[in-house]
This record gives structure tokens, C-alpha cells and sequence, in this order.
């Protein structure tokens, strides 16, 4: 009897209870992108339009050898010894990253945005910048983030990771108000808790496609300052669309309310997972003296990656100066080319599924300027399920708008990205997606009417 208890004890300690670890591991959020290449890799001849990732025509293996040279000898033209140079290159380096001047220089002559290269932390990836704010910011359960809802389910994902508590505010169609944000800020204060940062991508954003106004952003940095909170602005998609971009909240941020989440992952290449944040709020200790927000970051960073890849900064940082600085150079091709894959999706939507035949079926979709990203309102309901059948069935492959949506919401939705198609791609996915709807708004209509 003993003996067979024992076994059955050492049984249960093979196995880790699901229930005896953190509560995220749960959260379907953190299931979005593993369930979506599980589908991708599942239907290989479906054409997706789920992938926000940079189109793989604008990269040439050797570049990146080209970049790493011109970083070292920039260095050498800065006095750096061979042992420094090789030191740069093969040792950990700062905690806060060794490129911080170089995106400084960059952030000065691309966005307007004059800030010391002491205030920015390269991180790995934008990821990680939100992570590290978050940590720092949010200090007890009665702190409250504030997000534009729906949104890049990276921040949501951070923030449950960290047990920080999440406030939605609600998009409209056209976008951000700054009433509903206003609304909501006192709501949460109503509530006694207090709200300490509201995430945002102003521009082209994911996953919306929406881009906020001249005079919204100058309401939101408004709003910020007089009621005492911070703004986070994540904008990847700036530089890689096309015409002239509106001015960064960043750099019309005259009260250091602004903690600018930047990512080269689409304006240079994703494998390198390089990002930064510029935190130039100063923090005053107990004793009066005064740091850079960045430096807290630093120490954050300093427990979590150490450092950011030295070579991945070089490559990097060799881009940046081969473009003197602007991204907007570098990517002036690029920007282009999803300028048009854009048009020609929707071009190709309004040939498949014209005016008339759309509000006959209830189907919408919004019109972005530039991004990766549009969003499509169908009349039915649409999960996980029914995305395997959209592979499956018709060989085409989307994301669901619930997963960006932190409380519920985006039932009705789907998200299209434009960015790693090619245009006969384009042409025969929306072909398949508009058979799709076809025949699934005529299911749901058959099941509607028959009950």
C-alpha cells in the first residue's frame, strides 16, 4: 500500500501543474502568433495575408557585411584602436547600448526629435522597450495602463506578463479621440486607481491601419500633461510608407510626456531585433537627485538581455550611417513598394467585391494611406475555427481582430496584411477571400433565417 502511494506521488512530480504557474501562460493572447504559423506551416499552398513582416525581396545576403564594415570603420574614423574596435564587436558592451549617438543623429535629422544620446536604451526589439517601461512604470495594483483598443498584442502581452492591469479605450472608425481617452482616465480615477502611461501607434497602426490627425495629437499631448500620465508611442511604420509622415507625438513633446518606443525591424531588417526607447523624463530620488528615466531602464535591461548584440547594433548602426541618418532614404523603395501593394489590394477587394454586391453582404473595410495593415468587417462571426476553414477550404489565410482586442470586441473583424505578398499574390488571394466571404456570409445568412 505504501509502495503504491510513493509511485503515484512520484507520478504527480513528473508533471508541472498548469495551475501552479503564472496565470499568463493561460492568456490566449500569448497563443496569437504561435496559433497563426501553426496554420501557415498547416496549409503551406494557402496565400496569407497574416504575416506583418517586411517584404524578403529587399534583402541581399552580403548587405549586411556592408553594414558591419561601415560601423567598424566608422569607428576606426573615430579614433578607435584595433582593440577597441574589436571589442566593440565581440565583447557584451554597455548595458544601454553602444549605437545610442548614432540614433540620436538619426532621430535628429529624420524626425525632428533632438534628444541626448544619454536618454535612449537599445533594446532587443520594440519588444523589450515595452517591457522595461512597464516594469519601471508600473509599481502597484492600483496602476493602470491605458491602450488604444484594438491593438499590436505585444503591449498586452508585456503588461499580463507583468501583472499590470489594462484599460481599453475603445477606437472609433475614424480613429483616436481624445474625449475617449479623457473619459477614460477618469473613469479609472473614479475607480481609485491611477493611470500611468496609454499606449498608442499614432501612424499606420497595428492593428487598424489607422493614422492619427494633426490636431488628435495635439489633443492627446495636451491631455497628458494636464492629467499628469505619460504617452508611449510605438510608430514602425512610419518610414516604410509612402508621402511625407506627421510629425512623431515625440517630437511636438515640449513636457517630456513622451516615451517614443522606436523598432528597426521593418526599416532595417527584423533578424537583427534591434530596438530603442528614448526616455528623457528626468526621476528625482529621496534625496533630490535627479537621473534620466533611460538610466532606470538601463538597470532593468542590465537583469533582463544584459546587453543588445554587439554585432546586431553593428549591423544596424552601419545602415543608419549609410543613409546619413534617414530612414526615410534608405526605405524610399521599400516605402513604395507597400504604397502599392496596398492600393492594389484594395483595388483588387473593390474589383471582387464591388460597392454594390459589399452592402448587399454587409462587408466593410477602411482605406490606409500607408502601413502594413488594413481591417475588414464581415457580417459573420470569426474565430480561430473559421480561420482553419478559410485555409482549408478556400487557401486563404487572415487574422482575427478579437486577438488584438484586450476585452472583448472584433467578433465581426479581420486584419489583412499588404506587406509580404507579391502582386500576383495579391490578386489571387483576394480572389480566394472574396470567395470566402461569399460563401460564408451565405451560410450564416441560411443559419440566421432558419432559426
Amino acid at each position: 500500500m505504501a509502495g503504491t502511494t510513493v509511485a503515484a506521488q512520484t507520478r504527480q512530480r513528473e508533471y508541472l501543474e498548469m495551475a501552479q504557474l503564472h496565470g499568463s501562460v493561460s492568456e490566449p493572447v500569448l497563443d496569437t502568433m504561435n496559433f497563426l504559423n501553426e496554420v501557415t506551416h498547416r496549409y503551406p499552398d494557402a496565400i496569407s495575408f497574416a504575416p506583418g513582416r517586411p517584404y524578403d525581396g529587399f534583402f541581399d545576403t552580403e548587405q549586411v557585411f556592408t553594414h558591419i564594415r561601415r560601423y567598424l570603420d566608422h569607428l576606426a574614423e573615430q579614433g578607435s584602436s584595433p582593440a577597441d574596435i574589436r571589442t566593440a564587436l565581440y565583447q557584451y558592451g554597455p548595458t544601454a547600448g553602444q549605437i545610442r549617438q548614432i540614433i540620436a543623429d538619426s532621430l535628429r535629422a529624420d524626425e525632428d526629435t533632438d534628444v541626448p544620446a544619454e536618454s535612449i536604451v537599445v533594446t532587443v526589439g520594440a519588444q523589450e522597450a515595452m517591457l522595461l517601461v512597464l516594469r519601471a512604470l508600473f509599481a502597484g495594483p492600483d496602476d493602470v495602463l491605458l491602450v488604444s483598443s484594438p491593438c499590436y498584442v505585444g503591449i498586452t502581452g508585456a503588461a499580463r506578463l507583468l501583472d499590470v492591469a489594462v484599460r481599453p479605450v475603445e477606437e472609433r472608425e475614424d480613429g483616436f479621440h481624445a474625449a475617449d481617452l479623457e473619459a477614460a482616465v477618469l473613469a479609472e480615477r473614479a475607480r481609485g486607481r491611477r493611470p500611468r502611461a496609454f499606449y498608442v501607434v499614432p501612424d499606420h497602426s497595428n492593428p487598424s491601419g489607422n493614422t492619427m490627425g494633426p490636431k488628435a495629437r495635439e489633443e492627446l499631448l495636451e491631455l497628458a500633461e494636464r492629467h499628469d500620465f505619460l504617452v508611449l508611442e510605438d510608430s514602425p511604420y512610419r518610414q516604410v510608407s509612402p508621402g511625407t509622415p506627421l510629425p512623431t507625438l515625440k517630437s511636438r513633446d515640449r513636457a517630456r510626456r513622451v516615451v517614443h518606443l522606436g523598432s528597426y525591424s521593418k526599416t532595417v531588417f527584423p533578424g537583427a531585433r534591434v530596438g530603442f526607447v528614448v526616455a528623457d523624463q528626468r526621476v528625482r530620488d529621496a534625496m533630490g537627485g535627479e537621473r534620466l528615466f533611460a538610466d532606470e531602464l538601463a538597470k532593468i535591461k542590465s537583469m533582463v538581455t544584459v546587453n543588445t548584440s554587439s554585432l546586431s547594433q553593428a549591423a544596424v548602426a552601419g545602415a543608419l550611417l549609410g543613409a546619413r541618418g534617414r530612414l526615410s532614404e534608405l526605405n524610399a523603395e521599400a516605402a513604395a513598394y507597400y504604397g502599392e501593394a496596398m492600393r492594389e489590394v484594395l483595388r483588387r477587394l473593390n474589383a471582387r467585391l464591388p460597392a454594390a454586391r459589399r452592402e448587399a453582404l454587409g462587408v466593410r473595410w477602411n482605406e490606409p494611406s500607408g502601413g502594413f495593415f488594413l481591417t475588414m468587417r464581415v457580417p459573420f462571426r470569426v474565430d480561430n475555427t473559421v480561420l482553419t476553414t478559410s485555409a482549408q477550404d478556400f487557401g486563404v489565410i487572415w487574422t482575427p481582430m478579437a486577438h488584438f482586442y484586450p476585452g472583448t470586441g472584433g467578433h465581426h473583424g479581420i486584419r489583412l496584411s499588404i506587406s509580404y505578398l507579391t502582386p500576383a499574390e495579391i490578386d489571387e488571394g483576394t480572389a480566394r477571400l472574396a470567395r470566402f466571404i461569399e460563401a460564408h456570409s451565405a451560410s450564416h445568412h441560411n443559419t440566421s433565417g432558419s432559426q
